[in-house]
């Protein structure tokens, strides 16, 4: 007997719809827009409930079903689920981009076309310090003078390149040599289509504030104004178990408990079993990065430092 198919309706998010196509804007030329989309909250909660069949209707929400899997890192529920973007980025902060490699990328060629005339600019109070502790961060900002002198050379030096790039194109050059002198300031163009599972791993990373500024502004513009309206319940238990928690590994745990027991002693001693307390020739302890990060976490919670 011939099975009848079932009709289904394309399932859409009206607050998405509503900025579908629409850019947003990012630094001084970049942008963002949704260019299509697959699936919603329902989806995912669709995709982990046919393991089940019914059984979990009665027992789970919608919501709790999704802070559950997001909890519990059960990620193929949120593979149903898919974005499409055009991005305008420069190509330095997009080379970060597409180093996250579970994506479909296409990206314009400038040896088919010539390269879009527009490049990142620096305003001079946004010339920032290589920070000290950190050898790929910044922190702080050069003084206002030497801001304005940096920001001065960086139009003279993109307008030679881009005039150079011109003059090139003029004379015949092909155009996928005449472009290997252009600034990594320069503005490229994309589409980039990724899974929401792989979505959001992403915008961990790049929404961190450890992450280089530029990228940061536009993962946080994804992920606050796109992701939020696509699936608010998925980006509700993402801000809850990913964005605003906090990772403990067993040692830290160790500590914690001994410190919570009161047993200062105790804790040193793990941290020292641990090689975290390695006496310095100038005094205190060599630097150890796991020791002052959970330092950190010590001070968020009031708790005292033992080794401090």
């Amino acid at each position: 007997m011939e099975q009848k198919a079932e009709k289904l309706d394309r399932p859409g998010v009206p607050a998405l719809d509503e900025i579908l196509g629409v850019p947003f804007k990012v630094l001084d030329d970049g942008l963002i827009r949704v260019v299509d989309y697959m699936g919603d909250d329902q989806a995912i909660v669709q995709a982990a409930r046919v393991s089940y069949g019914d059984g979990t209707k009665k027992t789970s929400d919608d919501r709790g079903l999704i802070r559950y899997l997001l909890r519990h890192r059960h990620t193929t529920p949120f593979e149903m689920c898919v974005l499409k973007l055009h991005v305008r980025v420069p190509m330095d902060a997009w080379r970060q981009w597409i180093r996250h490699r579970m994506s479909s990328t296409n990206e314009t060629s400038t040896r088919y076309s010539i390269a879009i005339d527009s490049a990142q600019t620096t305003a001079p109070d946004q010339w920032r310090i290589q920070a000290t502790d950190n050898k790929q961060g910044s922190d702080g900002w050069v003084e206002k003078g030497l801001g304005e002198q940096l920001t001065r050379d960086e139009a003279a030096f993109q307008n030679h390149a881009r005039e150079l790039y011109n003059q090139r194109l003029e004379n015949g050059v092909a155009r996928e040599q005449a472009r290997k002198d252009l600034p990594l300031c320069t503005y490229t163009e994309a589409y980039w289509k990724m899974d929401l599972h792989n979505l959001l791993h992403f915008l961990s990373l790049r929404m961190d504030p450890h992450a280089q500024k530029e990228i940061r502004d536009y993962a946080t513009i994804i992920g606050q104004e796109i992701v939020k309206r696509w699936v608010p319940l998925t980006w509700e238990a993402f801000e809850d178990y990913r964005m605003g928690s906090v990772f403990y590994s067993r040692i830290e745990h160790e500590i914690m408990a001994a410190i919570g027991g009161g047993n200062m002693e105790q804790a040193i001693a793990i941290a020292t079993e641990a090689g975290w307390l390695k006496p310095s020739k100038k005094g205190g302890f060599i630097r150890h990065r796991e020791r002052d990060e959970l330092a950190g976490k010590l001070k968020t919670l009031n708790l005292t430092v033992p080794w401090e």
